[in-house]
Order: C-alpha cells, then sequence, then structure tokens
C-alpha cells in the first residue's frame, strides 16, 4: 500500500508505524519521506510519519543528516507534544558538532529539559540533546552541570532523574 496524506492522517497503533518504515525502507528514499510528510501543518500526517521514521536503524536516520535544521525548527515550532517528541528522538540519532551546533536549540534543549509543563520524554530527550552539545565547549557544561544540581528532584518522573543522575555521575 502507498504512503500517501491519507493514510498518514489514519489513527493506527504500533503495527502501522512498522509498516510504514518498511514501505520508506523498500523505497529507500528517507530523506523524500521526511521532506514530503514530516514536515506536514497536519500534525497527525506529521506524528505518524516521524513514528514510522523512529522505527529506522541509526544507519538509516544518518540519511536525515541533510535536514537536521529543519527537523530542529520543527521540534522548536510545534506545539504538538508527540510530534516534539518523535522529532527530539530522531535528532538525538543524529550528528551534533561544532560546524552545525545551534545555540537557540541548545538553549531551547535546556528550557525544555526543566519545564514542568513539558512531558517527561521530551524532557529526558532535552536533556541528553542539551548534554551532548554542552560537551563541546566546556564553559558550556560547568553550566549545564550547575543547572542540574539546582532541579528540585521532587517534581521530575523518574526518567528525568535517571537521565539526570547518569549524567552528573559521567555514565551517559
Amino acid at each position: 500500500m502507498a504512503i500517501t496524506l491519507e493514510r498518514l492522517r489514519q489513527t493506527f497503533c504500533e503495527g502501522g508505524a512498522q509498516e510504514i518504515y518498511l514501505e520508506i525502507k523498500t523505497q529507500n528514499d528517507f530523506v523524500g519521506f521526511a521532506k514530503q510528510f514530516v514536515f506536514s501543518t497536519e500534525s497527525q500526517v506529521a506524528r505518524n510519519a516521524l513514528w514510522g521514521l523512529c522505527k529506522a536503524s541509526n544507519r538509516e536516520i544518518a540519511e536525515l543528516q541533510v535536514i537536521l535544521d529543519d527537523l530542529i525548527d520543527l521540534t522548536m515550532r510545534t506545539s504538538n507534544s508527540s510530534v516534539r517528541r518523535m522529532a527530539l528522538n530522531i535528532i538525538e540519532r543524529l550528528e551534533i558538532n561544532t560546524n552545525n551546533l545551534r545555540t537557540d536549540f541548545l538553549d531551547f534543549c535546556m528550557e525544555e529539559m526543566i519545564c514542568l509543563e513539558e512531558c517527561s520524554g521530551i524532557q529526558s530527550l532535552a536533556m541528553k540533546l542539551a548534554y551532548r552539545m554542552c560537551t563541546l565547549y566546556p564553559e558550556l557544561l560547568n553550566e549545564m552541570m550547575r543547572l542540574l544540581d539546582s532541579m528540585d528532584l521532587e517534581y521530575y518522573k523518574p526518567a528525568v532523574i535517571n537521565v539526570r543522575n547518569r549524567i552528573i555521575c559521567g555514565k551517559f
């Protein structure tokens, strides 16, 4: 079955996301698929497209490196938490280095990781990404550690506390 807007507008389960992934893999056009569907203004379409892409291997996800900036922009502008979480999941699997580090995205991740209104999945992914970006610059890493130390843990879910503790203990 072809991947169409109509199909991606539907509600589907884990198996549906796996089917989408297998079709993208068969077509071997991860970037073309992402450009066509991930940036849709319809959050259901974007969500389902991202869900299918999240099933890809790291080697396959690496093909999306060319649209890293677009994925970052999507993450920072969407109001849909599912789209944000899955886009962050993909970004986390891409290469971030001194040549493509965006300070606006670092600021965004540092805000999201401590935002109590945000879901724990987004907080955890934002924390991991912020840490990765901060390791590129020692002065930023010190700032990140101070921010992690100042978190009042009673307000955070175990997933966020676990990522925080792993970073602080150097086990990340």
